[in-house]
């Protein structure tokens, strides 16, 4: 059905919310939906459906029935006729929907009533929820047998002296000892520094022979995580030919079935350590898949930044796994390697008493930076830690690493928007594909929205139209041509691109080739046979994840904007390896900082 003919379907309390702006238009036809299916027609058993659907589309796993009046800010949503939790789960205990009823046996809707709030999942997302919680409840029943003699003498080669507690050996030793190991720390911290002295130490214990995967969610992820690996195998000894993918190519899609893979509980990876980066992008679908397709005998060593934002689809699995609570002690084993408590004058920071109690959950959270440094380091830190007040004095601070313009002080975002592009475009009418690419990530313009004034297509003209005004020369982007940056949007096997890919038309003698960087190897394609790319002339801060550049300038949309948030904030800073340049008003800075994306789930409760 279409929007309207839905939004006119809707009556009673469902309209009311729908006309309030809590509602979609498709929310409500789920919930008319779903309720003829299963021969539920009361009002506020649908609203709940509906408000479970809506949770699902801004990024929540489950509805929490006891914060229903949160779901909506503001005088109007406090006066929209929610209905009573404790009627409400009482109504829905006794659905059909839940129960199963004369319409036919499915229960599309799962309750759990857990210590911390009753919720209400669509019963897809539950059972997801309840595969993660069995394997990795299962993977901890036991650990690897190791030596530890030779552990420890492993550990000292490649962690070396140091005073206090080496946090990257103690994600070592966890990693070594444990079935599931979470390396969580912000960029620069040293997590995939520390993965492939994991892959050494690892190697070292058991041989040459130890099958790896190095995964990640998106191509450009992937592509770093491989050159990160890669670049240090010489020095530690790793084999040739560590290559990462994607999580999707590495589980095996099927083409008569895009949410299952040929990698399943059934068909097992055959892989003896498997290493995810970039987890915080992880839907609970996705980790769902993972999680049950790894041998219970293989490790899972899984790297990400909590912080950072979620995936564009539901859940926030990194930070729910970090974030559950500690149901063992720490390994006994760890005694012997590591000492956490110890002081650290000159090192890393002790561990406090809660770290030490995550090491029960093989959770361990890098904290010194190795690649950010002076006030976009400082920054960072304080927009994570939410310090509003600290973060606008580091913008003011006139730092050359870190600016601060008003909507309306361009100068400084077209100058360098135009000199990039008009390298890239020189470069590429030269042929010269490697300068080509790295004139690409030089600079990247980041936005909130897709849509509206301060959304990627709106800026993607305004920096298509300097960079004709300072060539001099007209540029078609419904045509190829040589120095037009592209974006990969949809994964497409035939080619080797994934999602989230960039590359750069570059001019050839034999004409116009599309560029690519895999990992250090380069990908030509013609553009004829590129299925779904768009000009890349700005980017959402979201499909930035998983990338960095030289420099970056971020679009901030008005304080109203839902979407502007903390992490949103904290993931485009931390895309800058040199520079960042913040575009927007100082209010909008701070209701950034004050505003967290939380989504709701059943993982972080266990």
């Amino acid at each position: 059905m279409t929007g309207p003919l839905t939004t006119r379907r809707a009556t009673g309390m469902l309209r009311t919310f729908e006309d309030a702006g809590v509602l979609e238009p498709a929310d409500v036809h789920v919930a008319y939906r779903l309720g003829a299916l299963g021969g539920e027609t009361r009002e506020p058993v649908l609203l709940a459906v509906a408000l479970g659907v809506r949770a699902l589309r801004l990024g929540s796993v489950c509805l929490e029935l006891d914060r229903l009046p949160a779901l909506a800010s503001g005088a109007e949503g406090e006066a929209l006729p929610w209905p009573d939790p404790d009627a409400l789960w009482a109504a829905l205990r006794r659905s059909p929907l839940v129960t199963g009823g004369p319409a036919g046996p499915l229960t599309p809707l799962t309750l759990a009533d857990t210590p911390s709030g009753r919720l209400l999942f669509l019963t897809r997302y539950h059972r997801q929820e309840d595969t993660i919680r069995a394997v990795l409840a299962a993977r901890e029943r036991s650990r690897p047998d190791v030596d530890l003699d030779a552990l420890a003498a492993g550990l000292d080669a490649l962690f070396p002296g140091g005073d206090g507690p080496d946090r990257q050996r103690i994600a070592a030793a966890l990693a070594a000892t444990e079935w599931t190991t979470i390396v969580a720390g912000g960029p620069g911290t040293g997590k995939t520094h520390t993965a492939a002295r994991i892959l050494a130490l690892l190697h070292t214990l058991h041989g040459p022979g130890l099958r790896v995967a190095l995964a990640a969610p998106t191509g450009k992820a992937a592509m770093r995580l491989q050159e990160s690996i890669t670049g240090q195998a010489a020095e530690l000894g790793l084999p040739d030919g560590l290559a990462a993918t994607t999580l999707h190519r590495l589980l095996g899609p099927r083409r008569d079935n895009r949410s299952r893979f040929t990698h399943h509980a059934h068909n097992r990876l055959p892989h003896d350590v498997v290493v995810v980066d970039e987890t915080s992008m992880v839907s609970l679908t996705m980790m769902a898949r993972l999680v049950e397709a790894v041998r219970a005998d293989a490790r899972l060593i899984l790297l990400g930044d909590p912080d950072q934002l979620a995936s564009v689809d539901a859940g926030a699995v990194l930070a729910d796994l970090i974030a559950r609570p500690v149901t063992r002690p720490a390994n006994p084993a760890l005694a012997r390697l590591v000492n956490p408590a110890a002081a650290a004058p000159g090192g890393d920071a002790p561990l406090d008493e809660r770290e030490r109690e995550r090491l029960g959950s093989a959770v361990i959270r890098l904290s010194r930076g190795h690649r950010f440094t002076g006030a976009l380091a400082l920054l960072a830190d304080a927009v994570r830690r939410g310090a509003a007040d600290e973060a606008v004095a580091i913008l003011r601070s006139g730092a050359h690493s870190v600016t601060f313009h008003e909507p309306d002080d361009l100068d400084a975002v077209r100058a360098e928007v135009t000199s990039t592009g008009l390298a890239l475009i020189d470069a590429a009418e030269r042929g010269d594909i490697p300068a080509a690419l790295e004139a690409l990530d030089t600079h990247r313009l980041l936005c909130a929205h897709r849509e509206g004034p301060y959304g990627v297509r709106r800026w993607s003209q305004r920096v298509l139209d300097w960079t004709v005004a300072a060539r001099g020369r007209s540029l078609d982007p419904e045509h190829r041509y040589a120095g037009q940056p592209l974006l990969v949007t949809e994964t497409d096997y035939d080619t080797g691109l994934s999602n989230g890919d960039s590359g750069v038309v570059v001019q050839r003698q034999d004409g116009l080739t599309a560029a690519f960087d895999r990992g250090g190897s380069l990908l030509l394609l013609p553009p004829s046979r590129l299925a779904a790319v768009q000009p890349l002339y700005a980017m959402t801060v979201h499909r930035s994840q998983g990338s960095q550049y030289d420099s970056v300038s971020v679009v901030l949309p008005e304080e109203e904007s839902s979407i502007l948030t903390r992490q949103l904030l904290y993931t485009a800073i931390t895309r800058a390896r040199r520079r960042v340049r913040i575009v927007g008003r100082e209010e909008t800075v701070r209701a950034a900082i004050g505003r967290q994306a939380l989504r709701a789930s059943g993982l972080a409760r266990w």
